[in-house]
């Protein structure tokens, strides 16, 4: 690839970052009433100020700011993933048994103390992304410390893999759905994705041997279980005995799965791992590439037997495109990966950001309509899909610039 076009790419991407997701963040975030961040935000920048505060978003934003200020040492993130930290350990925090609550009101009150095993994934990512930014031992022991409650409750010793939620004691609990769309089931794909991705950041500070092992583990029960080579898609739902319980699949996880897989072989630094990897990533990616992108570059949301079930084009699956895209063009060499991933990346800009009020839109329809009612701030939209793309277009366009091997 050319250094014009390369740079042409990298100056926009960094546009993006610093011009617009940045500053909405830094600067519109803030819950100067309660502490902490707000809860939620409309599409119109309406703050709803009795808003639930939810661990997802709260992880993901201590995550991004940690990883922001690794990237850049900007002191504003530094000081966000401080006061992202600090509120985590005095609120989401349970002290009696260990691991962090889903919901709280926004006072700080615990609405919900179930431990969901895809949210304490999040809290060990940006724990242990915490921990790298600022050298922070207290935040590496409570990353270890959630790491060892998921091992000894979640773990299926006998099945293997890991049960989807607990309750505040760590039990298994009946109602196992991380929110009311999604299917009752004892195992999904979403959560051991998220584990993989959490285990992965964590082995990068903390070489223990169980925990090697658990990633090894992932890695194959993604290969043997999770994906699907028939169709070269991720299944999503399992019973406890890893039976499939649904037949549809979302491209965006399918694409941030590729190039997740792909980043935990490169934590473990197992060069046996590669060939089996590199071409489940790029099976998925291929998939990706062929089945669900729209004729104006956007992904659309969900399929079932190479059939398009739903043609919406929401903001995260566009963000982990241009990663996985990047990911199959540095493992495979080939083009059409790269100008993919450029195409998906103009649908962002002419699409996606909302130029009048900042930061993405939820999602548009087909033809390009923001749903104006999906909230620019939620307990499942923060900065993490986006800043975390941004970050890693930039670092791989630097190495593909340089003609450097992933």
């Amino acid at each position: 690839m050319d250094n014009k076009t390369i740079l042409d790419f990298k100056n926009r991407v960094g546009r993006e970052l610093n011009e617009d997701i940045l500053p909405f963040w830094l600067e519109r975030s803030l819950d100067g009433k309660n502490g902490g961040f707000i809860g939620r935000m409309a599409n119109d920048l309406t703050v709803i100020e009795d808003a639930p505060k939810g661990l997802i978003l709260n992880a993901r934003l201590l995550w991004t700011f940690s990883s922001v200020f690794r990237w850049n040492c900007d002191f504003r993130c530094l000081e966000l993933a401080q006061r992202a930290y600090e509120y985590f350990v005095r609120f989401f925090w349970d002290g009696e048994y260990g691991g962090a609550f889903w919901l709280l009101d926004a006072q700080g009150r615990c609405l919900d103390d179930k431990k969901k095993i895809y949210g304490q994934a999040f809290c060990v990512y940006a724990l242990s992304e915490f921990s790298q930014a600022f050298r922070c031992e207290a935040a590496l022991q409570r990353a270890q410390n959630i790491y060892r409650l998921i091992e000894e409750y979640s773990h299926d010793e006998e099945g293997l893999g890991y049960f989807e939620t607990c309750n505040r004691d760590w039990t298994l609990a009946e109602d196992c759905r991380l929110s009311d769309k999604d299917m009752n089931e004892k195992k999904s794909m979403n959560n051991h994705l998220h584990l993989l991705e959490a285990y992965a950041n964590l082995y990068r500070v903390w070489k223990e041997d169980s925990l090697r092992r658990r990633l090894l583990e992932l890695i194959d029960i993604f290969q043997q279980k999770i994906f699907d080579p028939a169709q070269a898609h991720f299944r999503h739902f399992f019973n406890e005995r890893w039976i499939p319980q649904s037949a549809s699949y979302t491209f965006g996880h399918d694409i941030e799965g590729s190039w997740l897989l792909w980043k935990a072989v490169e934590a473990l630094g197992d060069k046996s791992l590669e060939p089996k990897v590199r071409k489940m990533a790029l099976s998925l990616a291929d998939a990706v590439f062929s089945q669900g992108f729209d004729a104006d570059g956007g992904l659309f949301y969900e399929g079932e037997r190479e059939t398009i079930i739903d043609h919406n084009k929401e903001w995260w699956p566009q963000a982990e495109a241009v990663v996985g895209l990047l990911n199959a063009y540095q493992l495979s060499s080939e083009d059409k990966y790269f100008h993919t991933a450029r195409k998906c990346w103009d649908f962002i800009e002419n699409r996606i950001v909302d130029r009048q009020r900042g930061e993405w839109f939820w999602r548009v329809s087909r033809e390009g309509t923001p749903d104006e009612s999906e909230p620019k701030v939620s307990e499942w939209k923060g900065p993490y899909h986006n800043t975390r793309a941004c970050l890693e277009i930039l670092r791989r366009l630097q190495r593909i610039g340089k003609g450097i091997e992933p």
